[in-house]
């Protein structure tokens, strides 16, 4: 069984259970923190890529705060040898599966017990500022897929899960997503068997 941290659209409950094709019963989730990378708007897409701050410090004009050179996101353990497998054909070859040390920000509960999700549920719209590493929690290490294409598709922007899921979640879940193309991009990713065409 594994670990991973996720920071993108799979931070959805909803949504991570489409991936893998089930439940999701045998997993525990927790909020978590990834210091040192940022996470950034990808051109033309609604989910987001992460890099080691070291490589997106020259995107910026300005040292970033520690808040913004730290990924919040979901711990997640439990999974599966198949669950990773149809993770991985869903990441496809935009990103490598890199093992990293992340900080528990809170308890874990069953992804089973996660309430429906909106912009607070996992993540508060104001969450406390990032603590030194000294204060936080000990780290443990997780599986996370980090963009391997070029700088240059990314926007110095920062993703928000917030803002996913007010603009965008509709897309992958809920029934104003039947119809749209971006419901059917897991099966697709299935079907490239993780050769990622974007149009």
């Amino acid at each position: 069984m594994a670990a991973a941290f996720f920071y993108g659209t799979l931070m959805h409950p909803k949504i991570l259970q489409r991936v893998i094709g089930n439940d999701g019963s045998h997993l525990q989730i927790c909020p978590a923190l990834l210091p040192d990378y940022t996470r950034h708007r990808i051109s033309a897409a609604d989910y987001p890529g992460i890099v080691a701050y070291a490589q997106s410090r020259a995107m910026f004009d300005h040292d970033l705060e520690l808040e913004e050179r730290c990924v919040r996101g979901s711990l997640v353990t439990g999974l599966s040898d198949d669950d990773i497998r149809l993770l991985d054909i869903f990441e496809g070859n935009e990103y490598t599966r890199d093992l990293v040390s992340v900080h528990p920000l809170g308890p874990f509960s069953s992804l089973n017990d996660m309430p429906p999700v909106d912009a607070n549920a996992l993540f508060p719209a104001k969450p406390p500022p990032v603590s030194t590493p000294s204060e936080l929690q000990k780290p443990l290490e997780a599986n996370t897929y980090v963009w391997c294409r070029p700088l240059s598709e990314l926007r110095a922007d920062l993703w928000t899960f917030e803002e996913f899921v007010k603009q965008s979640a509709w897309k992958w879940i809920g029934s104003g997503s039947e119809g749209n193309r971006d419901y059917a991009e897991v099966d697709r990713r299935r079907a490239m068997e993780g050769i990622i065409v974007r149009s």
